[in-house]
């Protein structure tokens, strides 16, 4: 005789979870090491169970019904509390497992990469996935298990703490203004060749930020990474407003109306089921640590 079936069997709201975040029951099988048919029969006995349709299949992926959506919430809660009992119970009290970093590009790469050693260091057991992009991510649905943002985020079920500000400088390569000129006022900018980004690309307001230098910022060459925006001012493609903690460990940049810049911010971001989770809870610590400790390069 088979078990009576349980409505809350982990594996199949695990199953849930990462058909929902992946959009397709192909991707989640594949994420998840299992066969394309035991995951869509587990959905279906999951729905079974539940007596509500979860997911609206279509041929190109899987959508959220409405009962889906609501179920969402409370299957993420569920992996959570899951996650915290698995640490308070000795699973992970040797801070073991693996966190996943979603950070801008620019801070990403040029900061925080060459620093997580440190953290490794000290946790033999934990596992750093660190995804510098440009772009935002999705905590709600496990993109990322903590996020540096450019902006506090307004909703959601999230814990935002200001990591620290930091300045934008206009920067050109020394052999560029030895060929060209150095610009005296913001006018003159508009004589000289300017990198900036792909505007399409903005993934958030406070990128767009060229007005606030030169009213109409016409970019002979466009980059939509940081990254990528620093190089090509460093290799003479034109002007650029750059990062000053990238900028400023290259001596071929030379900073351009040195008295105009521009103040952002960085924040921590993570999901409020989450924060208690200790690995999670010592990496947040740990960017707060390291930014805390060299944040005068930020202000520059």
């Amino acid at each position: 005789m088979c078990a009576k079936y349980s409505p809350f069997n982990w594996d199949d709201i695990r199953i849930f979870l990462a058909v929902a975040r992946h959009g397709q029951i192909l991707s989640a099988s594949k994420a998840l090491g299992l066969n394309h048919a035991t995951v869509a029969r587990r959905l279906s006995a999951l729905e079974t169970a539940l007596g509500s349709k979860l997911l609206i299949r279509r041929t190109n992926g899987s959508d959220l019904s409405e009962e889906g959506q609501r179920f969402l919430l409370h299957a993420e809660k569920m992996e959570s509390e899951m996650l915290v009992a698995r640490q308070n119970v000795g699973a992970e009290s040797a801070v073991e497992g693996t966190v996943r970093i979603g950070a801008p590009d620019g801070f990403g790469v040029a900061f925080l990469a060459p620093r997580l050693i440190e953290l490794a260091d000290r946790h033999k057991g934990l596992q750093l996935e660190l995804v510098p992009v440009p772009r935002a991510f999705s905590l709600s649905r496990r993109e990322a298990d903590v996020a540096v943002t450019l902006e506090r985020p307004r909703e959601g079920r999230l814990i935002a703490g200001k990591l620290t500000d930091y300045h934008l400088r206009l920067y050109a390569a020394r052999h560029y203004l030895e060929r060209r000129g150095t610009p005296e006022t913001i006018e003159q900018l508009a004589e000289h060749s300017l990198v900036g980004y792909v505007e399409d690309l903005l993934y958030t307001a406070s990128l767009d930020y060229t007005g606030e230098f030169l009213k109409v910022w016409n970019s002979t060459v466009s980059v939509s990474s940081a990254m990528g925006q620093t190089a090509a001012v460093r290799s003479g493609a034109g002007i650029g407003i750059l990062h000053t903690f990238m900028a400023n460990g290259s001596p071929e940049l030379v900073p351009v109306l040195s008295q105009r810049y521009l103040k952002r911010s960085y924040w921590t971001v993570v999901h409020e089921d989450l924060r208690a989770i200790g690995r999670i809870a010592l990496v947040i610590d740990f960017i707060n640590e390291i930014v805390a400790r060299e944040r005068a390069v930020f202000l520059a």
